[in-house]
């Protein structure tokens, strides 16, 4: 039995630098972890790749040789991918016998929501390798500071999980600055927890640019608390005491603490009793 993240989000959410430092936490809890870039766009990893799918298709040769634009061209290489699977089973199948994966996916929210390839290609490597996976979705808490904005997350989040059908995570990131983004018009818990957003509604009506869409506003938020599915977690991926609480939900949602009980005591054990090196500033990019 195989486990394992796939990490997904919006552009911009952070998941290429969750991923190094994921990583890299991992790395010192004593998991050895294989990161696989699934991103075609991605050519700037400050992590180190065990499987990259640049080595099967790249997207600025896409876009070239099939006259699509970025948005077109992602999709053409997850369906290319999708049609290629042997390629990436070949390469995750040696893989597989100890180590942790890290699937860092393309930022195009229609690949998770309404598009079937990416769900196909885990389906089939679910299947073939035994993973046990859960979907980490990022979602800029700078969205917090906008009511329009955090309905629109809570949608993405509520359209992916549904979509995508695997233990799902949603995860409010850079939460280190979002004091940063301006101030925000309830406690941190409402944003978190997905409390009552008829609290939500009324200050969206303050806004003169939101009153002719207060019922379709209504409406939607009525569907998101209806399925009563979403709700988020707080990540500040410089703090170790932040990445380990997450990584305690993804091993209860993957399955990876009953496989193993006792050894993730251990692993918990050693980051928490002793100086580790915390490597991001030393990565010249910014999350």
């Amino acid at each position: 039995m195989v486990f394992g993240q796939i990490v997904i989000g919006p552009p911009g959410s952070g998941k290429t630098t969750y991923c190094n430092g994921m990583s890299q936490f991992l790395s010192l809890i004593g998991r050895k972890v294989a990161v696989v870039n699934l991103d075609p766009a991605n050519d700037a990893l400050p992590y180190e790749c065990a499987v990259n799918i640049e080595e099967l298709i790249k997207l600025e040769v896409v876009m070239s040789e099939c006259s699509l634009g970025p948005n077109g061209g992602l999709l053409h290489c997850m369906e290319y991918l999708e049609k290629n699977i042997d390629w990436l089973e070949a390469k995750l199948k040696p893989l597989s016998k100890d180590h942790y994966f890290l699937f860092d996916f393309p930022g195009q929210v229609e690949l998770f929501f309404n598009h079937d390839s990416t769900k196909n290609v885990l389906t089939k490597l679910t299947k073939s390798l035994n993973l046990r996976l859960t979907a980490v979705q990022l979602i800029d808490s700078v969205l917090c500071t906008d009511p329009g904005n955090y309905v629109s997350a809570l949608l993405l989040s509520l359209s992916t999980m549904l979509h995508m059908e695997l233990p799902h995570i949603n995860v409010l990131s850079k939460t280190d600055l979002i004091g940063n983004y301006g101030k925000l018009a309830f406690g941190l818990d409402f944003y978190t927890d997905v409390q009552d957003l008829s609290y939500l509604q009324n200050y969206l009506n303050q806004d003169p640019r939101s009153v002719k869409y207060r019922k379709l506003t209504s409406e939607l938020c009525s569907v998101v608390e209806d399925y009563g599915l979403v709700s988020f977690t707080t990540l500040d991926i410089q703090d170790k005491e932040s990445v380990g609480e997450l990584v305690k939900l993804i091993d209860k949602s993957n399955g990876y603490i009953f496989a193993g009980i006792d050894a993730s005591v251990v692993e918990y054990s050693k980051i928490s009793v002793r100086q580790t090196d915390w490597e991001y500033n030393r990565y010249p990019f910014s999350y």
